[in-house]
């Protein structure tokens, strides 16, 4: 009765084209990613640890790596649920990776067109979730095909159809990582009262300076009236608390959820005598994606981890001879 685990236990990977190969390819990836990731937050302590100061690895180097093993991981989970097991062949690949290669050339050939160009890892982010998509969506159809309900489909395979949902939320945080990081349009700037500048369709004019006493802080706030894709007001500045005494930066945030983009007001530098006011403002494009990323990362695990009272049983007659 140990005789098929066993064998499974000590079955090699046949081809490096399979599905085996491509959850090995997937795990190395990850795990590679996240070794990197790991030496990059652990660097300033090893080297303050070591040498009494503290160095930092800026954003090249995260983003090097998260497009060296980020953007292969994206590619390998549109490829994986089609692939065989075992074994197959080029040819066999090809064919049924037909039609969401097709989706990803004319993706990427729209989007080039519309000026996503202009940043080749985020082109590269986009077409290859576009890839992922099109495999998610060509299995459902295959399901559907076979069962006649989406639901039926479903229901009967909630482990591998959970997981699809769980892959287009990874697909989301990819869209939403890629527009916000590579897209995104930053502007650091000196306003005097009056005074006006543009980016990104946005127009910011500081309307003025204002300091407010509260029971644990001294408010310090510069006023921005902002025109162009959105009309409205802005304040950002510093919270200089009292207990423990500290001050605290306060980021003036407008999210545009029919655009799909948030507009940040930093203002590092306020001068209360001459209402002088050095500022940072960003345009990040697509960053709600990611939260919604997370809603559906936790539909798509509670579908696969959900009770399925036909597994249930199936495993009940499966464990019976080996319990008596």
């Amino acid at each position: 009765m140990w005789r098929l685990p066993l064998l499974r236990a000590r079955t090699k990977l046949e081809s490096a084209l399979s599905r085996e190969a491509a959850f090995l390819y997937n795990n190395l990836l990850l795990v590679a990613l996240c070794l990197t990731i790991l030496w990059g937050v652990l660097f300033p302590i090893v080297t303050q640890l070591f040498k009494g100061e503290t160095r930092t690895i800026g954003r090249p180097y995260f983003d090097f790596f998260l497009r060296a093993f980020g953007l292969p991981l994206l590619l390998l989970m549109g490829i994986g649920p089609l692939i065989a097991w075992r074994k197959t062949s080029v040819r066999a690949l090809a064919r049924t990776l037909r039609w969401p290669i097709v989706v990803t050339i004319v993706c990427g050939i729209a989007l080039a067109l519309a000026g996503a160009g202009s940043s080749k890892p985020g082109l590269i982010a986009y077409t290859f979730s576009a890839f992922v998509l099109a495999s998610i969506v060509l299995e459902l159809v295959r399901g559907v095909r076979v069962t006649g309900s989406l639901f039926t489909l479903v229901s009967r395979n909630r482990r591998r159809y959970g997981g699809y949902v769980v892959h287009a939320a990874i697909v989301l945080l990819a869209i939403g990582v890629a527009g916000s990081s590579a897209y995104g349009r930053s502007k650091e700037l000196r306003f005097l009262p009056g005074q006006s500048a543009s980016i990104s369709g946005y127009t910011l004019t500081l309307r003025g300076v204002q300091r407010t006493q509260t029971s644990n802080a001294t408010e310090t706030r510069a006023i921005f009236t902002v025109g162009g894709h959105w009309h409205g007001t802005l304040s950002s500045g510093t919270n200089q608390y009292f207990f423990p005494p500290e001050p605290s930066n306060q980021v003036g945030i407008k999210t545009d959820w029919l655009r799909a983009e948030d507009l940040y007001v930093i203002a590092d530098d306020v001068n209360l005598k001459t209402h002088v006011v050095y500022a940072k403002v960003l345009v990040k494009p697509l960053v709600n994606l990611i939260w919604l990323a997370g809603f559906v990362f936790l539909l798509g695990a509670g579908v696969a981890l959900w009770p399925d009272a036909r597994e249930q049983r199936r495993l009940v007659t499966r464990l019976a001879p080996a319990r008596a």
